[in-house]
């Protein structure tokens, strides 16, 4: 599969020749959102909690008479229905990850990498670097390539004005290739791969 390669201004730069087994595949959503949901549950803290009865500091003394009140025969204020009591069956501090296979992660990045090739949403450029670390600058050129919702992903080695510059521009996200991943890839509109990311995933799917 042929690509288009940009220059940051949105200049052409030639093209690139880019495996199908990456991003030629026809996309599976369940694949997809199989994914997204282990990324999810993973990012979740779990640490939610509620005080149970054997938590609470209350009196275990019977508190009202035997007979004549025309309520039950309670003994025991931590008792859920009390006002003040130990909550039944409440959540506990817990981590919500599950496992998914590897081979499972890696086609789900593939198959997420081939949704953005076929909705049009992906843009090769030759480099992600900025001669000064200027805000105004990068956003003109963003506004060349027509982006305003971007994940820009760069090789292990990411330029430091260019991520200096970028860090301000609302809604643009910078990675590196190691940081790749499907949800990141998913929430924003457009996907943008350096050529030197591009030759690592090759790299790192063969």
């Amino acid at each position: 599969m042929e690509l288009e390669v940009k220059t940051l201004d949105g200049a052409a730069a030639g093209s690139i020749t880019v495996s199908d087994e990456i991003f030629g595949l026809d996309p599976r959503t369940d694949l997809i959102h199989r994914v997204v949901r282990w990324q999810l549950a993973r990012r979740q803290a779990g640490t939610h909690k509620a005080k149970q009865r054997s938590e609470i500091s209350g009196t275990t003394k019977k508190f009202v008479r035997q007979k004549g009140t025309g309520g039950a025969r309670h003994g025991n204020k931590k008792a859920p229905q009390f006002r003040g009591g130990g909550k039944a069956h409440g959540p506990v501090v817990r981590s919500h990850a599950h496992d998914l296979p590897k081979k499972i992660r890696a086609l789900g990045l593939r198959h997420a990498l081939s949704a953005k090739v076929k909705s049009e949403g992906l843009i090769v450029v030759d480099n992600a670097a900025a001669i000064e670390a200027k805000t105004k600058a990068l956003a003109a050129s963003f506004a060349k390539l027509g982006l305003s919702n971007a994940l820009v992903i760069d090789g292990s080695d990411l330029d430091r004005n260019f991520c200096l510059a970028s860090r301000n521009i609302p809604a643009i996200d910078v990675l590196p290739i190691d940081g790749i991943n499907v949800y990141d890839i998913l929430r924003r509109e457009k996907l943008v791969l350096t050529k030197a990311a591009v030759t690592a995933l090759e790299e790192r799917f063969k």
